[in-house]
């Protein structure tokens, strides 16, 4: 009887080990695939945001070590008393974007908050009417990832939590060429942690 016990934990432990496996294959699968797409795009010289001289030279974006614990399922809060502003950028374009709420998580024992945007023009287009946007910066910033900080797209979430994945943090378009006109990170969402995940600085390994 002792046998039979002992077999059926063994195959239950099994069973769980690899189950465990197959959602961590599978989640590194869906980030390899995010980055598979974005160098695609980077690569294509009619969507690419790159120079001409680095377009030529361009084999991959660099990229920090997948990791899960950088997925964040945080708490959320919408804002019942939105306020619609002007986001600066770095040039004098100023997109109008909405408070939509704000999320709260742990990393590194510290409990920290992001603000979550909605910008008013591109709710107008269908695919985007669930679209929210997270500026931010980090202690990364210049040692590592981009000075000017990176942005996360997520969509509007059912609950009060939402999945932050900073496996998906990508560079302004201003980090390759400075034509372009990003959103600035409000200083509400500079996170006293370094967020080592996502797309580095262009060019520094």
């Amino acid at each position: 009887m002792k046998k039979h016990s002992l077999l059926l934990i063994l195959l239950v432990s099994l069973a769980a080990c690899s189950q465990k496996k197959e959602i961590f294959n599978d989640y590194t699968a869906s980030i390899k695939e995010f980055q598979f797409e974005l160098n695609t795009k980077y690569a294509d010289k009619d969507e690419s945001p790159l120079i001409e001289k680095d377009l030529k030279e361009f084999k991959a974006l660099d990229f920090f070590t997948i990791d899960s614990t950088y997925k964040i399922n945080a708490k959320f809060e919408l804002n019942e008393n939105p306020i619609f502003f002007e986001m600066p950028t770095t040039t004098e374009r100023k997109p109008i974007y909405k408070t939509y709420g704000k999320a709260t998580f742990v990393i590194d024992g510290k409990e920290l908050v992001l603000h979550i945007y909605q910008n008013q023009d591109l709710i107008k287009m269908p695919e985007y009417k669930n679209h929210l946007f997270i500026p931010f910066t980090d202690l990364t910033n210049s040692n590592g990832t981009y000075g000017g900080g990176r942005y996360i797209d997520l969509e509007i979430p059912e609950g009060d939590t939402i999945v932050i994945d900073f496996n998906r943090a990508y560079n302004p378009y201003c980090a390759y060429n400075h034509k372009y006109s990003c959103p600035i990170p409000p200083r509400e969402n500079d996170l006293s942690v370094a967020i080592k995940a996502g797309v580095k600085d262009f060019g520094k390994h």
